[in-house]
């Protein structure tokens, strides 16, 4: 093993031999006996970690990559960063489990998560300390609406992904998850969910007014087949669903109808939130104010479990033991996450995070053309590059994988998803310098170009990528 981490001074990626090397390999053979069938990461990104630093991660064979995947998010502030893990460290000798009694860490928390909110929004919030997942932040919100409402229909929006739980996961879009499991949560409808990239239709007035349009109509006809609903679910820039990004006027549109229709709205912001697309809440650049929002992932800034729904005052209709869970009291999450917030703050994180996103739009920007792209997209530090095939338009699987591999073989690590995990997608830390995007995006354009281009020889008409995003 070389020297640590957080005392190289590092210039980049290092990657020598083959991966996985020899450590990682005996590693992943001891995981692939004695862990689950479920295990995902690793079955694609072959090495183990050993530490990280920064925007880094070294593997037990002593290989450092560039971690654009992120702990899938949750690493807003890179691996380990000092202030922060000294928060934790000073937790640490005080209290680090307290279940719901008021503590001066989770009151801290607490009220920096609030000073975060739009204004408007701040005085008629309430907070929901959840188990320490999105997903179950995302039941949280479904019981809580269902409750308060006394109504049991919940509408959702093709391409989406709110977790794995049982209604978290009957209100996602991805049919190969839900098509194991017989008898899932009934009283839920999918509508078109308005994009860059949206079935409606080619014209962004159109497709907005098309797809809310036909949202409104179905809940406002009485032959529809659709009770009022208890909420609606939405993803400002759907995550797993490959980085697609709503259009403003449809998200406006819709608030619109359930405003008027007095259904509560949900905003999932697990993957958004803290952050990632260069305000707080992604919500904010649509200029709406949802009734209740879903956050985790990056609530803690270094990966340290909690989940909070954040929703009206006038929702606020649980008995007490309503909706509860053993570890909402991780007193060290509450303290890395206050001390995230005001790091955010003094350096001017969110600003970062829309500099680096204008970095991305323009570096990435070079694969427009490229015949196997089909679109480049994304919003602050959350891109995906959407690959199929030319000649017949399908999503380019296989190629994603060899893209994905190619990158981790040359020092970067990136994520897959979208539909048929066909989009090649970034998640880096918002803190994240413009060296590092610069190498990581020329890695991942030459990436790109070298594994289409093995592909081109008997690939058919080219067809023009779209960007789409800032």
């Amino acid at each position: 093993m070389t020297s640590s981490l957080r005392t190289a001074t590092l210039m980049g990626p290092q990657v020598s031999g083959d991966l996985p090397g020899p450590g990682s390999d005996a590693l992943l053979a001891h995981q692939a006996r004695r862990e689950s069938q479920a295990r995902t990461y690793p079955r694609h990104l072959p090495i183990a970690l050993a530490e990280g630093s920064g925007s880094f991660v070294r593997d037990v064979d002593g290989n450092v990559f560039i971690d654009f995947l992120g702990g899938a998010g949750v690493l807003s502030l890179g691996h380990n960063h000092p202030e922060l893990v000294q928060s934790v460290v000073r937790q640490l000798d005080t209290l680090t489990h307290g279940l719901d009694f008021p503590t001066p860490a989770k009151d801290a928390f607490t009220e920096a998560q609030l000073s975060m909110l739009p204004p408007r929004l701040r005085e008629r919030t309430k907070v929901h300390f959840c188990g320490p997942t999105g997903a179950n932040a995302v039941e949280a919100a479904l019981k809580l609406c269902k409750i308060a409402t006394g109504r049991g229909d919940i509408v959702s929006f093709h391409g989406g992904f709110h977790g794995s739980t049982h209604a978290a996961m009957a209100v996602s879009g991805l049919v190969s998850q839900k098509a194991p499991v017989r008898d899932g949560m009934p009283g839920v409808h999918f509508f078109p969910y308005c994009s860059s990239a949206c079935p409606a239709g080619p014209a962004p007035g159109s497709c907005a007014r098309d797809c809310a349009g036909y949202l409104e109509r179905a809940l406002r006809d009485d032959l529809g087949g659709i009770p009022l609903p208890a909420a609606v679910i939405l993803e400002m820039v759907q995550g797993e669903g490959g980085a697609v990004v709503a259009r403003t006027e449809f998200v406006r549109r819709v608030r619109e109808v359930t405003r008027s229709l007095g259904i509560p709205m949900i905003v999932d912001e697990v993957q958004t939130g803290c952050g990632r697309t260069g305000t707080w809440f992604a919500f904010e650049q649509y200029g709406i104010e949802p009734d209740v929002i879903v956050a985790s992932k990056a609530l803690s800034g270094m990966g340290l479990p909690v989940a909070l729904i954040l929703y009206d005052a006038a929702l606020d209709t649980w008995e007490p033991g309503a909706h509860i869970g053993t570890f909402r009291g991780n007193q060290l999450a509450f303290a890395a996450g206050a001390e995230a917030v005001r790091i955010v703050r003094r350096d001017d994180v969110l600003g970062n995070v829309r500099r680096r996103g204008v970095q991305v739009a323009d570096r990435l920007g070079e694969l427009i053309g490229n015949p196997w792209v089909r679109e480049v997209r994304g919003r602050g530090l959350m891109w995906g590059i959407e690959l199929a095939n030319p000649g017949d338009g399908r999503p380019a699987t296989a190629l994603a994988g060899e893209v994905q591999t190619y990158a981790l073989r040359h020092g970067l690590i990136v994520e897959r998803g979208g539909r048929q995990d066909a989009v090649v997608r970034i998640l880096p830390p918002l803190n994240v310098t413009a060296d590092v995007v610069d190498t990581a995006c020329s890695i991942l354009v030459e990436a790109v170009s070298a594994c289409a281009s093995r592909r081109s020889a008997r690939s058919g008409p080219v067809v023009r990528a779209g960007l789409g995003g800032f």
